[in-house]
Order: structure tokens, then C-alpha cells, then sequence
């Protein structure tokens, strides 16, 4: 076989509900899934940074359960349904993990904030009164080089005290 025809490479249809919505794509089946969610689906949101789960800002929801977009393939997740940060405002409002983050100054460049919403948002639907500890291990996979971790464990705790008592 020559180098030329080993470049040739099949596509595969994917087809992925993201946020309620159906997003479908003929993609390479090396593709990551946060390529198809930025790339496919154009939803920014989703950040990409070390591509080794080092920093958690790729974290998504896929049937419920935390992944790191940055480690499963597009492939992996045809027929499946995936939550991203824009997932979790409903009719222009915010979530109120997003309005315990923005109240307690939980974010300051931002590029760590929807990984770190992603693993609060999947902790919270787990266990929604979380101690401190059960917090700080929650979010263990999410590195922020900003606020020093001691906002975004303030507003975690904040929101699962709003969230009990009304919208999740």
C-alpha cells in the first residue's frame, strides 16, 4: 500500500444529543470528543487544555456521568446524550451553581470554569448537601491557576444549599 493511499481515512456519521439538541458529522474515528462538540456542535463552551485530563476544563456530562472530553472519542458517544456548561442555564437564566460562581467571585480568567461547574454540577445531582471534604474531591481533577480554590468551594457549597430548595 502506498503512504498516499494510508493517509486515506474513513469518516464515521456520529450523531450526538448535546444540551437536548441532536449534532451530527461525518468525523475521523480519531476525533475527541470536544473536538465534535466545539467543532461539530460549535459550542465553545467546553475548553481544551492539557489533552491528558491533567486540568479537568474539557469535563462534560455523557449519560449523566462526569467525562473528560479530552480523552473519549466522538465515536464513543454516538447515540449518547452529552451536557456541556451552556446546558445548565435554562430560558436565559443562569443555573445557580453559575450564580453562586459569579456571587462569590469563583472565576477569575475562566478558562477552568466550565470543567469546574461540569464536576460541582455532577457532584451536586449525586449528593446534594456535600461536606467540604466530599467537595474538595469533587473538583480534584480541575486545576485553576486563579482564584486559589477557596471561592469556587464557597459558592459549590452555596449553590447545594439553593438547589435543594428549588431549581436543579
Amino acid at each position: 500500500m502506498s503512504l498516499e493511499k494510508a493517509r486515506i481515512v474513513e469518516k464515521v456519521k456520529v450523531s450526538v444529543k448535546i444540551n437536548g439538541k441532536t449534532y451530527e458529522g461525518l468525523v475521523e474515528p480519531r476525533m475527541l470528543l470536544v473536538d465534535f462538540i466545539r467543532d461539530v456542535a460549535g459550542l465553545k463552551g467546553t475548553h481544551i487544555g492539557c489533552d491528558t485530563t491533567s486540568c479537568g476544563a474539557c469535563t462534560v456530562l455523557v449519560d449523566g456521568v462526569s467525562v473528560k472530553s479530552c480523552t473519549m472519542l466522538a465515536v464513543e458517544a454516538d447515540g449518547r446524550e452529552v451536557t456541556t456548561v451552556e446546558g445548565l442555564s435554562r430560558d436565559g437564566k443562569l443555573h445557580p451553581l453559575q450564580e453562586a460562581f459569579w456571587r462569590n467571585h469563583a472565576l477569575q480568567c475562566g478558562y477552568c470554569t466550565p470543567g469546574m461547574l461540569m464536576s460541582a454540577y455532577f457532584l451536586l445531582s449525586r449528593n446534594p448537601d456535600p461536606t467540604e471534604e466530599e467537595i474538595k474531591e469533587a473538583i480534584a481533577g480541575n486545576i485553576c491557576r486563579c482564584t486559589g480554590y477557596i471561592p469556587i468551594i464557597r459558592a459549590i457549597k452555596e449553590a447545594s444549599v439553593e438547589m435543594k430548595g428549588g431549581r436543579k
